[in-house]
């Protein structure tokens, strides 16, 4: 038996005797090594760099805002500068700088709720509140969510039209994350917000990710965000920031979250770090998305076409042309199994294709999600499609 061979059987061994969390734990201190490691990867996200690469982020600082300007003291200077920027971009009379979207969107539904005398919010059932926040609208906000829908799409303007109770608001996930970073047609997404409107209640735009949904609608950011009430944005997911967020709407329901972003204990001191960072991302990667997007969609294609090489017995990548830089893929295999396969891949060949964690919807199914930046750019079909018949080898072992 070959050292290789030998080191695979006892691996094997190991992880059968090994608890599931720990397993997957240590995995995951795989994972992250190998991406640091690899010479080639698809996407660079900004939480798997070291400190000294983040800190890089803000080398040139100074062309983004005059750095002899007095530092910010509970959100004005840059801070202010950072949110008149965003008002712009998205076309909306003011917006709040929050250090997180949850806090921003809780504060902006809970405005929203006594204006509308109806605490009621319709959503997703696999929107971010209901599926990561631990209830958090109900426990601490007052609100009360209501599930729209729970199938792998955005609601359509039917089930808003139909649905049997009343609400205040509709947010809406844009794109949504849990279904492929899903994103309805133009005329779907205008056609949902009139059914809301028909119903007198207001529309909030979930679009941490909403930067990268201008290639999909062919619509610029203002023409989207001006379909919705209020609108959330991330500054750390498709921007690469240090985290963030921003509250963007009518002047005077800005000014009232800012009151309840300092109850809420959302009035920081000095945030000028993750602030800088945040129009560095605006600067720098807001540009470059339509490119990633584009790429993307190069990507799936060649995943799909290296896949049916393989001679796999079922995958799937979805949706089958991405709506954004980011989409999954589906696998027939136990999610620990891919997940060994996946990370060997990249410590052997320091090319590494997948370098999410992989989940399990169901028995026997592994899914992850990819992302395509500016280090997959020179990734061309065919390297895809090598990259997929190593990995596919390594399923095999």
């Amino acid at each position: 038996m070959s050292d290789t061979a030998a080191q695979t059987e006892q691996t094997e061994a190991e992880q059968v005797q090994e608890p599931a969390a720990e397993r997957r734990r240590r995995l995951r201190e795989r994972r992250v090594a190998a991406h640091r490691g690899a010479r080639r990867v698809l996407a660079s996200p900004g939480f798997s760099t070291t400190l000294r690469e983040r800190l890089a982020l803000l080398d040139g600082a100074d062309e983004l805002y005059d750095l002899d300007e007095p530092s910010d003291l509970y959100g004005n200077g840059v801070v202010e500068a950072l949110e008149d920027k965003v008002a712009a971009l998205l076309g909306t009379e003011a917006a709040a700088f929050f250090p997180t979207g949850t806090m921003a969107q809780q504060v902006a539904l809970r405005c929203w709720a006594a204006r509308t005398g109806n605490p009621v919010v319709a959503l997703h059932g696999l929107s971010h509140p209901e599926r990561h926040e631990r209830n958090a609208f109900s426990r601490v906000s007052g609100l009360h969510p209501v599930r729209v829908t729970d199938e792998p799409r955005l609601p359509t303007a039917d089930e808003v039209r139909d649905f049997e109770e009343p609400f205040g608001a509709l947010m809406l996930e844009l794109p949504l994350r849990e279904a492929g970073f899903a994103l309805p047609t133009w005329e779907e997404l205008t056609e949902v917000v009139e059914a809301a409107r028909e119903r007198d209640a207001v529309v909030h735009f979930d679009g941490a990710r909403l930067w990268e949904s201008t290639v999909h609608f062919d619509r610029p950011l203002a023409e989207i965000a001006g379909l919705a009430d209020s609108v959330y944005v991330s500054f750390y997911k498709s921007l690469k920031g240090y985290g963030g967020a921003a509250l963007a709407g009518p002047r005077t329901l800005v000014e009232e979250a800012r009151a309840w972003r300092h109850r809420y204990g959302g009035q920081v001191f000095q945030q000028f770090p993750t602030v800088l960072s945040a129009l560095a991302g605006l600067e720098r990667e807001l540009p470059r998305l339509p490119e990633y997007v584009a790429h993307a969609r190069v990507v799936a294609a060649a995943l799909r076409e290296g896949f049916a090489a393989a001679g796999l017995p079922w995958a799937r990548v979805h949706p089958e042309v991405p709506h954004t830089h980011e989409f999954q893929v589906w696998l027939p295999y136990d999610a620990d199994v891919v997940g060994e396969a996946a990370v060997r891949h990249g410590e052997e060949t320091g090319t590494l294709l997948f370098s999410r964690a992989w989940d399990t919807p169901g028995p026997g199914m592994a899914v992850t999600e990819v992302s395509v930046d500016e280090a997959g750019l020179d990734w061309t079909a065919e390297d895809v499609k090598a990259a997929v018949a190593d990995f596919a080898a390594r399923l095999e072992r």
